[in-house]
């Protein structure tokens, strides 16, 4: 709206842009735009004859015709950098999602080398969203027929290495992830502490973390072999099959892991909403209110625990199946810890609803959670039957 006092204020927004260099074993400015102009969406004017000294081709209206280049959304031109002796194709990709950072990469490899000319590595300007390194590690791990349900570190990892990120600066993705910027360290501060702090501070005398953050964890390292179990057999066989499994089950840790410090944090606001002031009625009012909200979200994050483990073992069975006979006893081991999982975050759901088994919504999570663990139970069993490795020797004894 225009106040014809004040004036106006416009706001305008468009979609991420990524700053990207490749740097070239050329300090020819004249090569290094050539690719520029192969790989950029506008392309390079059209000639007659000679690409470069030939007659400018134009339209009706006196413009010159353009030949487009490879890449959609993508603004390039080169250029030589003085400081480190070489010349780059310095590159705007103005929509990460038609041409992402790993596919502008291959291209200029592509073009570069049609050229005679080397891609040695390539720099970020600024920062960049997650999701786009890691896009760019598993393009790259797929490449070579290799199964992409590693880490989230290890992807980035695979993307600096492979685009040669850290070629003429230390490459720091805490630095340059928008997202690692953001993140609040409160909120991973239990996962961020080695095993033993770990196991030292579940010891404690404090109340947290206690047995839901401990199922949380207990949940992300059945998933974790999963995982494993999947990344292992994909070296042999079927790799896209096995890479499915492991992405599925890396996802699957990823979220428990976030569940061990949730639930403390779960278990904390119980606390605060309990200390608050009950003197008059509106304390009285407030402290309830608070109390509800808390105790059911102190519910749902192990009930979360619950279904998220579960899942897992459909994979961990998978793996018993089909995955690498030599590591049955990981995809079993899995099963185990998916199983304590479920149980041990299902003690946590019903001894936060203590007192709240009548509200209609928790009383549904824990009849759901009661299944849960029924189904849990039944699929340890079934996938250590399928494992089956008890000596025959044993076996005739019992």
């Amino acid at each position: 709206m225009f106040d014809d006092k004040r004036g106006a204020t416009v706001i305008g927004a468009r979609d991420f842009l990524v700053a990207y260099n490749v740097n070239l074993n050329t300090t020819s400015v004249r090569r290094a735009n050539s690719i520029a102009f192969d790989v950029r969406e506008a392309g390079r004017v059209k000639r007659t004859g000679d690409p470069v000294y030939g007659e400018m081709v134009k339209d009706e209206k006196g413009n010159p015709v353009m030949t487009p280049g490879s890449l959609k959304s993508v603004k390039a031109i080169g250029w030589y950098i003085k400081e480190y002796g070489v010349a780059q194709i310095s590159m705007n990709l103005t929509n990460i999602l038609v041409t992402p950072l790993h596919i502008a990469f291959d291209e200029v490899c592509r073009k570069a080398d049609a050229r005679g000319i080397r891609v040695t590595g390539s720099e970020l300007v600024g920062l960049i969203p997650l999701q786009s390194l890691l896009d760019a590690g598993k393009y790259f791990l797929n490449k070579q027929n290799r199964s992409s349900g590693v880490s989230e570190n290890e992807l980035i990892r695979i993307a600096i290495i492979t685009m040669g990120l850290d070629e003429l600066a230390p490459f720091k993705p805490e630095e340059r992830i928008i997202e690692y910027l953001l993140k609040n360290r409160e909120d991973e501060k239990l996962v961020n502490l080695s095993l033993k702090d770990f196991a030292d501070e579940t010891a404690s005398e404090s109340p947290a973390p206690g047995g839901g953050s401990v199922a949380a964890y207990t949940g992300a390292l059945g998933a974790g072999l999963a995982a494993m179990v999947a990344n292992l057999s994909a070296h042999k066989n079927d790799w896209e099959f096995f890479s499915s499994y492991a992405e599925q089950a890396s996802r699957l840790k990823k979220e428990l892991t976030a569940l061990v410090d949730a639930d403390t944090k779960a278990f904390e606001g119980m606390m605060a909403a309990r200390a608050l002031p009950k003197k008059t009625d509106a304390e009285n009012a407030i402290r309830r209110k608070a109390m509800e909200d808390a105790t059911l979200h102190a519910i749902e994050v192990p009930f979360r625990v619950m279904k998220i483990s579960l899942s897992s073992m459909d994979i961990l069975k998978a793996m018993a199946v089909k995955g690498n006979p030599n590591s049955k006893s990981d995809a079993g081991v899995g099963a185990l810890c998916a199983r304590s999982a479920v149980m041990g975050a299902y003690l946590n759901v019903c001894i936060n609803a203590t007192g709240s088994e009548s509200d209609e919504k928790i009383s549904f999570i824990l009849k759901e959670g009661f299944i849960m663990q029924e189904s849990a139970i039944a699929k340890e069993r079934e996938i250590l039957d399928l494992i089956s490795l008890t000596p025959l020797s044993l076996k005739s004894k019992a």
